[in-house]
């Protein structure tokens, strides 16, 4: 049976930073993924993400995505790739809702450069963008994109040019503790280790079914559209946008060569599984989102480029899932970002690998897998 430190399951971004991390650290890391190198099937396709620090999700978050923003500077100059893209950020609302509030906060709390603007002050700045006169912007220069397949290929070239042996279109049937290591079984073979990691997103509860986890998969739909007026919403001038109405919180990317306008909503999605997400657009879905986008960014909705669906992971309080098994302190979980994890990846790789390797390694208060009360699991045979 071959033998190796850390077995790490699920290759998206998560995955591949903690076998970047575990391998760099000179680990013997072993690593699969079910599906082909690149793959859509879960939450790390498309081709941008955004790093943001005024964290309007809780000001707890700021410190873990001041690291990640080192870790990808690190990374852009260790792999020779452009991975960040500065483009500034708005957060838009009334002046109440959780959007503009929490990013108040988290930018207080902190210390962060920000500015509060009104509707008619944000407009003169960034001409092109619409507001209603009820509605304020929070200013933040330090947003960036962030090219997301850029970003992967450099955790999984960095991984494997440091040792880590990583496995494409090969499942893992199941894992089973053994001792104080675990045994994974896969149609390459059993394999054994003395930790395992898995990083396995919306498969997490298949993984783990034991635990009963708590957790939503959301479809999320992003439409990439063609503006109508040229240049106007160019990232070299125009900033990345959240914002927050009654009808739910948007995300809008500036336009790209070959890419157009990204916009989607954040804050719902259909609920299914990996096995029964629908991958198509309905007509009326597009409309809808062409609708808001024109409201607040107005020439910015034409003609489709691609749409693209991507799986959002929630914990019932949108916050992370990342802690050891409560019962085989040798298997750490990995998911659940809740659609708001891509920024913070290789941060979330290097606690992963402590995890792993530090016995006196523990997560933040806000990850931990107790404050979700599962149910009482049963024993893996």
């Amino acid at each position: 049976m071959h033998s190796v430190d850390v077995i790490v399951v699920g290759l998206g971004v998560m995955g591949s930073s903690a076998a970047f991390h575990l391998a760099r650290r000179g680990y013997r890391t072993l690593g699969f993924d079910a599906f082909p190198r690149g793959h859509d099937r879960g939450s790390s396709h498309g081709k941008t993400r955004i790093i943001r620090t005024a964290y309007y999700e809780a000001p707890d978050y700021v410190p873990l995505v001041r690291r990640a923003w080192s870790l990808w500077r690190e990374l852009e100059g260790t792999s020779g790739r452009q991975l960040l893209s500065m483009t500034g950020g708005l957060y838009i609302g009334r002046p109440e809702t959780a959007l503009v509030s929490g990013a108040l906060a988290s930018a207080r709390e902190h210390g962060l450069t920000h500015e509060l603007l009104d509707a008619e002050t944000a407009a003169a700045r960034f001409p092109g963008l619409r507001l209603a006169p009820d509605q304020v912007a929070v200013w933040e220069a330090d947003v960036a994109l962030i090219d997301l397949e850029a970003a992967v290929a450099a955790l999984v070239d960095g991984a494997q040019a440091a040792g880590a042996e990583l496995h494409y279109s090969t499942p893992v049937e199941r894992w089973i503790p053994d001792g104080d290591g675990v045994r994974v079984e896969t149609p390459l073979g059993t394999f054994h280790a003395e930790r395992l990691v898995l990083a396995t997103g919306p498969w997490l509860p298949a993984s783990v079914p034991e635990l009963n986890l708590p957790l939503t998969v959301w479809r999320i739909l992003h439409v990439h559209f063609a503006p109508t007026t040229p240049g106007r919403y160019r990232a070299e001038h125009f900033p990345f946008a959240l914002w927050e109405d009654k009808t739910g919180i948007y995300g809008a990317f500036p336009e790209l060569p070959g890419q157009g306008v990204k916009f989607g909503r954040h804050d719902a999605g259909e609920v299914c599984t990996p096995e029964t997400v629908r991958r198509t657009a309905e007509p009326t879905e597009i409309e809808e989102l062409r609708t808001t986008l024109e409201r607040y960014w107005p020439g910015a909705s034409g003609p489709v480029l691609w749409y693209l669906t991507c799986l959002y992971t929630m914990t019932p309080d949108h916050h992370f899932l990342i802690d050891r098994h409560p019962e085989w302190p040798q298997v750490v979980l990995c998911s659940a970002c809740s659609g708001h994890g891509f920024k913070f990846a290789p941060a979330i790789g290097e606690l992963l690998a402590d995890l792993a390797t530090k016995p006196t390694a523990s997560p933040p208060a806000l990850f931990r897998l107790t404050r979700l009360q599962i149910a009482e699991h049963k024993r893996i045979p």
